[in-house]
């Protein structure tokens, strides 16, 4: 079994998790999606930035990262919330 080679760079990792993270919690607001959807909806977002941007040329790939942009940003927001609820609540 040949794995797919994956060639990432630092601007996936700069532009692609703000931009999952944002998406998410733009649609979240407009949309008034349920909480309990806004991950799948992060993850989803990730893939298809990855699948139809990042990385064209292979849909193995292309999926492959675009689960790590979407957990990555579920990890990031839920991260920050923690932090700032704990730190609002320190008071």
């Amino acid at each position: 079994m040949n794995f797919p080679t994956i060639h990432t760079n630092f601007w996936d990792a700069v532009i692609a998790l703000p931009l999952v993270l944002c998406l998410t919690q733009l649609l979240k607001i407009y949309l008034h999606i349920p909480k309990q959807w806004v991950p799948s909806i992060a993850l989803a977002i990730g893939i298809v930035f990855s699948v139809l941007i990042s990385h064209r040329g292979s849909l193995t790939a292309g999926l492959f990262m675009g689960y790590f942009y979407g957990y990555a940003a579920i990890g990031t927001y839920a991260s920050l919330k923690t932090s700032y609820q704990f730190f609002r609540n320190r008071k």
